[in-house]
């Protein structure tokens, strides 16, 4: 028995050999090539940008406007649909949450808010139409700043890069260094 728990830890150690390997992958993103890890040849250091350039797009938003016109109608004050409706999805809402009598008084509780919500908007399309208003979508149309192309120099060779943020006069880089491969198959 003894000896069966001195070689049980090396035998789990042995099991767990292939588990503890990292998956390295292949370039051509092959699942089945496997190896260990290697450590990478990494180090970092200090570029000069020589610019930044802002990368600008358009973006339309759409906000609700009311828009109106210079006559007042009479008021109809109907406001039940929009109180049903609202209640009926925040009953629906509530019968989401809890368990048992918990769902039950969230359904409750749901139904209430969703109800005054409900109500709180038919209210004020109501005044508003009162008004000789309506809401409508209106479209806007406006630039936003969504990157920089970053122009930086690195040991008397130049580079491109996009980045979404403006680095200033100085970039910190990765620099990493492997073999090329392909240099050392054509000798």
């Amino acid at each position: 028995m003894t000896a069966a728990i001195r070689t049980l830890p090396i035998l789990l150690l042995a099991l767990s050999g292939p588990a503890l390997a990292q998956y390295a992958g292949d370039e051509y993103g092959d699942d089945e090539y496997y190896a260990p890890a290697v450590p990478e040849n990494v180090s970092y250091g200090y570029a000069q940008v020589l610019r930044a350039d802002e990368v600008v797009e358009r973006v339309v938003t759409r906000t609700p406007e009311e828009r109106c016109d210079d006559v007042e109608y009479r008021s109809t004050g109907r406001t039940t649909g929009g109180t049903v409706i609202g209640a009926l999805v925040g009953a629906a809402l509530g019968n989401q949450v809890g368990k048992g009598d918990g769902r039950k008084a969230a359904t409750v509780v749901g139904a209430v808010a969703g109800g005054a919500i409900g109500n709180n908007i038919a209210r004020q399309r109501a005044e508003a139409e009162a008004r000789g208003c309506q809401l409508v979508e209106v479209e806007r149309e406006e630039s936003q700043v969504v990157g920089y192309d970053v122009e930086y120099m690195y040991k008397g060779e130049k580079y491109m890069s996009r980045l979404p943020y403006d680095p200033g006069n100085r970039l910190r880089i990765r620099v990493s260094v492997t073999p090329d491969d392909a240099a050392a198959a054509a000798r």
